[in-house]
């Protein structure tokens, strides 16, 4: 039987039974398996791979491994360089998302900030799996099995069930602080808002805000109104407690 042995480091443990975590441990693989296929096989889905060593020099996931081969594992660092050689994946071309059925309020504030984020009630693995190969988005889950299909390049997989937290892991993860653009995009639809006239939209503007607001933003998607009452100071509120400081 051909063996390797393997180690996981830092958040891929997660992935991972109790008695493998933060150890070495050996497992036997199948003629011809690549890395990609014992690391997932393992537990650990590709998307949240984003080095691999094997016997100290960095290989990609079709690497073959062989008998008595050292896979040392890692998940993505924060502010890490790592050398085009080493590199698993290019970076996002773009920084737009799609959100599986339970981020509805993840997808909601990610929005909020300015960033496109699709989001449907009933959305399926299949479908989610569609627009990251079809538009490069990238996925957001906790869901581990869609994670390993081959199709989704990349995605974070979803680690706190607090919306908030959430948001603060996908921020560091795409280093997202500097392209906030808050009030950008509808909240309901993910439609671009743009600035409208007041007479414009008048006839949709309840009579307390037709006496105290001038300024307007209407969604091109469903043609929802956005105004600065009290709701939007506390959604302005809510956005700036959850930013990184800068």
């Amino acid at each position: 039987m051909n063996v390797a042995t393997f180690r996981f480091y830092a958040g891929l443990n997660r992935f991972l039974p109790s008695a493998r975590r933060q150890c070495t441990f050996s497992a036997p693989f199948a003629e011809q398996s690549t890395v990609k296929h014992m690391i997932e096989a393992l537990g650990a889905p590709h998307t949240e791979v984003d080095l691999i060593l094997v016997n100290d020099k960095p290989v990609g996931f079709d690497h073959p491994i062989q008998p008595n081969d050292r896979v040392a594992v890692y998940p993505a660092f924060h502010g890490l360089a790592l050398g085009e050689n080493a590199r698993l994946r290019p970076p996002p071309a773009v920084l737009h998302f799609v959100a599986d059925a339970h981020m509805g309020a993840l997808a909601r504030l990610l929005r909020l900030a300015g960033f496109d984020t699709l989001y449907y009630p009933n959305i399926s693995d299949d479908e989610i799996a569609r627009y990251c190969e079809t538009e490069q988005r990238i996925a957001l889950t906790r869901d581990r099995e869609l994670l390993k299909r081959s199709v989704i390049v990349h995605a974070c997989y979803i680690r706190s069930n607090k919306p908030e937290r959430q948001l603060q892991e996908v921020f560091e993860r795409y280093e997202l602080a500097t392209h906030v653009e808050p009030f950008s995009r509808c909240l309901v639809c993910n439609g671009r808002l743009y600035p409208v006239d007041k007479l414009a939209v008048l006839h949709r503007l309840p009579p307390k805000v037709q006496e105290q607001h001038e300024r307007f933003l209407q969604c091109t998607g469903c043609e929802r109104v956005y105004w600065e009452g009290t709701h939007w100071a506390s959604l302005r509120s809510q956005l700036d407690a959850l930013l990184p400081p800068s």
